[in-house]
């Protein structure tokens, strides 16, 4: 009976559906194995997404900045005396900088369809196929603590090996990454995944055992996979983390979900919610999506001017993803879409040539000075530095191809799902293997008309989910011009057979909401749609010398010209410690979209809110020079009552975004 409720619901033309469903098995994008648990989506290809809009703008920006230039200028990735362009696995340089820098390089080489971009990523990779050795390992050799292999950096360049075949169908990164596993198999536990990195990132080395069960069915990767689990630093603790490390929590969170997907013990899912839940809940009482750890989060350090870092945001928004495919949940792609628009594109200058190593959501200066120990990191952690820190120097590129690649998933019912809205084209094999291209006409997430139109040689019936985002109450769909009933934070299931021309309509709302922080202070935010807004404050960039505030582990190459690469200070020119007027009305107020296609800076965003506020003397900076701590709201002022200006999160480079409430003081 259930059964054959399920395939009724199934077959209907539109029906709201908590999740895809995980019956079923999809014929083109390599679902679960036996004895693996089926999920409900797969990620799609790298190959299948063509952007266009402001995305295709910030990725073309980066291919003419840092993430673009970087093997030109950085010293980790030259490639005289570089360990992973030696057969043997030796030399100067050669652990985590260059697969960090080369997995978002190479995906954005993929997407603009660049042939340097793909040249220069294919001359890496045949470096890591010459580089195996008959025991099956490959690049570079670094001994960490007792004289144990750290296979922390293989970890990443195995993500690249698994895009470039996605590129390419180069089937030797199957044997490669087959013999690579094998040899791990022998090593012994007391010597395996035992350095503080690789320990706290072994889901990084699991999800690519899966990958490659998922292709070849190799019953040893399955022994491998409870041996890494195994011997992984414990994210199932109650009550605790196994570290603090910002990056480590935003990466490694998902670890036993990942497992999960073997085990099949629920216990293991619950854990990477709680582990989500339980630093957001002591550090994380903050807009933007992340938590307070400007480089590891510290007890009494919850304040919305604690920072993030950039590497940090990154790997969040790579966590959602396989957690959206684990689970289909809606709550992944909200915090994927929080923290994309709202905390990532500030955290770099407009024209992507340097990047902040720290951002917060409250942060009213971004100077050379040492904001320690305010933050954790002693020295100019706070400036927009093409040498910020060596790692987010490098993992940065991978930022907004992580995104693009969260916006489409396959099903199991040979369908796809719109997980989060993105102008552009995905091309993708459905039903019984026929390929179609739906393109994405939007200027989401600045405005709620998204337009779906699908292209296809011939008709052809599969199934097409909508996910409606969790905040979008009030959300309508037309398909083929036909109202559909939906629900915010379900996914609307439409099973038609479709042709060339067809069209799926959504509206979505964008009504001011206020958020109240009831365990910080009980400060606000201000959400529209998926933005969070902050108060606009004018900014003053002054170029510093770079090689003076370079941080003591980057370095330029030799001979490199530095004037290109300049490093800013942002200070502000206008008054920013205010507070909101408790219950105040927004107005809402739509702009021009930009000529320049790149809605993030205070020139070009196409939306703003005005809203009234006093402000607070009494709020200033404090003595490490951040904006000081948040006041208990409400709080008492004499100072009149003043129009303010609210910009997208995003493009404020320097920011209020959790604001007091404030009340008129007696007389």
């Amino acid at each position: 009976m259930l059964a054959a409720l399920l395939m009724t619901a199934l077959s209907a033309p539109a029906s709201i559906v908590d999740r895809p469903p995980t019956a079923g098995k999809n014929a083109f994008y390599f679902p679960n194995r036996e004895p693996l648990r089926p999920v409900p989506l797969m990620k799609l290809p790298i190959t299948a997404f063509r952007p266009a809009g402001w995305l295709l703008e910030m990725l073309d920006r980066q291919r003419k900045g840092l993430a673009g230039e970087l093997g030109k200028i950085s010293i980790w990735l030259i490639k005289q005396d570089n360990a992973w362009l030696n057969p043997e696995g030796k030399g100067k340089y050669g652990w985590e900088e260059v697969p960090y820098w080369l997995r978002g390089y190479c995906r954005i080489g993929f997407v603009l369809n660049d042939p340097a971009m793909i040249e220069e990523t294919k001359l890496w990779v045949e470096g890591a196929f010459k580089s195996v050795r008959p025991n099956g390992d490959f690049g570079p050799i670094v001994l960490k603590g007792k004289g144990n292999r750290d296979l922390w950096a293989q970890m990443l360049m195995l993500q690249i090996l698994q895009a470039w075949h996605e590129h390419s169908g180069d089937k030797r990164v199957i044997e490669l990454m087959t013999n690579y596993f094998r040899w791990q198999l022998t090593i012994p536990d007391e010597a395996f995944l035992q350095d503080y990195w690789e320990n706290s990132r072994g889901g990084d080395n699991l999800a690519s055992v899966y990958w490659l069960y998922n292709r070849t069915g190799d019953a040893f990767l399955l022994e491998l996979a409870t041996k890494i689990d195994r011997n992984t630093a414990n994210w199932r603790q109650l009550g605790r983390l196994p570290n603090f490390h910002v990056v480590n929590i935003a990466e490694c969170f998902r670890a036993p979900a990942t497992y999960f997907q073997q085990s099949g013990n629920e216990a293991d899912l619950r854990a990477s919610y709680r582990n989500f839940e339980f630093i957001r809940e002591k550090y994380g009482e903050v807009p933007g999506g992340m938590f307070g750890a400007d480089e590891n989060a510290r007890p009494g350090h919850d304040d919305p001017h604690q920072a993030t870092e950039t590497c940090a945001f990154v790997e969040q928004i790579l966590s959602n993803q396989v957690m959206t495919a684990i689970t289909g949940d809606p709550l992944w792609v909200a915090n994927t879409e929080d923290v994309a628009f709202n905390s990532m594109p500030a955290a770099f200058m407009p024209d992507q040539r340097a990047l902040r190593y720290l951002t917060a959501p409250n942060m009213v200066v971004s100077d050379a000075a040492n904001h320690h120990p305010g933050i954790d990191n002693p020295g100019p952690y706070l400036l927009m530095n093409p040498f910020s820190s060596r790692c987010c120097q490098h993992n940065h590129t991978s930022g907004w191809v992580n995104f693009l690649e969260s916006t489409w998933m396959a099903t199991q019912d040979n369908g796809l799902a719109a997980l989060t809205f993105c102008e552009g084209t995905v091309t993708a094999k459905v039903a019984d293997g026929k390929e179609v291209t739906i393109t994405t006409t939007t200027h989401y997430p600045f405005d709620g008309a998204v337009v779906m139109e699908v292209g296809t040689a011939s008709p052809v019936r599969f199934p097409l989910y909508v996910l409606v985002p969790l905040w979008a109450k009030g959300a309508s769909i037309k398909v083929a011009g036909k109202a559909e009933r939906c629900e915010p934070g379900k996914y609307l299931r439409i099973e038609r057979e479709w042709s060339k021309g067809d069209r799926v309509e959504i509206s979505l709302p964008f009504e001011p909401r206020v958020r109240v922080w009831d365990q910080m202070k009980d400060a606000v935010s201000v959400d529209c749609g998926p933005l969070t807004f902050s108060l606009r404050i004018e900014e003053e960039y002054r170029r510093v010398d770079g090689l003076k505030t370079a941080q003591h582990d980057s370095s330029w190459q030799p001979g490199v010209d530095q004037q290109p690469w300049p490093t800013f200070e942002i200070l502000p020119k206008s008054d920013w410690n205010f507070g909101l007027v408790s219950g105040t009305k927004f107005k809402v107020s739509a702009k021009p979209w930009p000529k320049s296609n790149y809605p993030f800076t205070l020139a070009d965003v196409p939306i703003e809110l005005e809203a009234e506020g006093r402000q607070i003397p009494s709020w200033g900076i404090d003595e490490n020079g951040l904006c000081a701590i948040l006041p208990k709201s409400p709080v008492a002022t004499d100072r009149p009552r003043q129009k303010l200006k609210l910009i997208p999160m995003g493009a404020a480079r320097l920011r209020i975004s959790s604001f007091p409430q404030v009340k008129p003081k007696p007389r």
